[in-house]
């Protein structure tokens, strides 16, 4: 797997012209008001489970147009709050899976929201309970052309909006300090960080994992995986859409979420990735409005530091909230 993308140095100072439309910021403050205004309180279940040193609920929350998403929170059993809380976003086609799956967060002290990801969970990993009920034109298989006619109708409008609100679900719960609140997520995960983190004010951190969803224009161009490969094959069909595709997709570019994005960053980069090539990680990270670390993976594809880069998050953020 040869490097195929830009030089080491010259990705450390790579900031692309991105395409950003000028009612960007309109077109989010409404969805975002108009989704809030159908919110409703958020459900909390207790769960039974083998687990004894973590208390695991399962969450409903209201997210785009008040449609119920699915989440685990899961935290140190018996801690006394107000916690500091992670709200962590899933990758490509993987759904919340079961809660004993990922307890390093709660292991350490934080309060763990995972949200589902809204029409996922098939792809791989133990499964999601989230349907997506709104509807889309044309589309090739999988999520990235669903709407893409229509920044309105385009599926990652629901998903950044559930991801936004997921923030204001957290905020609201019993124990949990609403000022120490961090994101996080690994591809597609990264890049709903990146536009919550763009979206939502006063988080403590954001902590993009080789994210996916950055600068559309080079990435499908570029790379021969999906899921950027879905666009290019639905463009191989519908041959007269692409001005139309790439308006929409502006509204959504990771990029320009980061030039809205204030709190403190830890990016991580791969420079072997195929899958989200270092540079549009590094678009992203490059215009960050604050402050943007980012770890190096030199000889790792689209899986990333792991477990390494996970160790590396906790000390960030541990160093932050001191």
């Amino acid at each position: 797997m040869p490097r195929f993308d830009l030089s080491p140095e010259e990705l450390r100072v790579y900031r692309p012209e991105v395409v950003e439309p000028d009612d960007f910021d309109d077109f989010w403050s409404a969805t975002l008001r108009e989704s809030r205004e159908r919110a409703q309180p958020v459900r909390l279940r207790r769960v039974e489970s083998p687990l004894r040193a973590v208390e695991v609920h399962d969450v409903t929350f209201s997210g785009f147009d008040g449609d119920p998403v699915r989440a685990w929170l899961t935290r140190p059993a018996g801690a006394r709050g107000p916690l500091p809380a992670v709200v962590e976003y899933n990758g490509y086609g993987g759904g919340r899976g079961l809660p004993h799956e990922r307890l390093a967060w709660a292991a350490s002290g934080f309060a763990h929201l995972f949200m589902d990801t809204r029409g996922q969970g098939a792809g791989w990993g133990t499964g999601g309970d989230t349907p997506d009920p709104h509807g889309a034109g044309p589309s090739s298989p999988g999520f990235m052309t669903r709407g893409i006619l229509n920044p309105a109708e385009y599926y990652y409008r629901r998903v950044f909006t559930d991801g936004a609100l997921a923030v204001d679900a957290v905020r609201t719960l019993e124990g949990i300090d609403p000022d120490r609140v961090a994101v996080t997520g690994a591809s597609q995960g990264g890049g709903i960080a990146i536009a919550v983190a763009g979206l939502v004010g006063g988080l403590t951190a954001a902590m993009p994992d080789v994210p996916f969803l950055c600068h559309f224009g080079r990435a499908v161009g570029m790379t021969e995986r999906d899921p950027y490969q879905e666009i290019v094959r639905y463009l191989s069909v519908r041959r007269g859409d692409a001005a139309a595709v790439f308006d929409t997709l502006s509204y959504f570019d990771g990029v320009n979420f980061a030039k809205r994005a204030t709190a403190p960053a830890l990016f991580s980069v791969a420079l072997l990735d195929q899958v989200c090539p270092p540079s549009t990680v590094y678009a992203a990270r490059n215009t960050w409005a604050g402050t943007a670390d980012i770890e190096e993976y030199a000889f790792n594809g689209h899986e990333g530091g792991l477990g390494v880069q996970w160790e590396r998050q906790a000390s960030f953020l541990s160093g932050i909230l001191g």
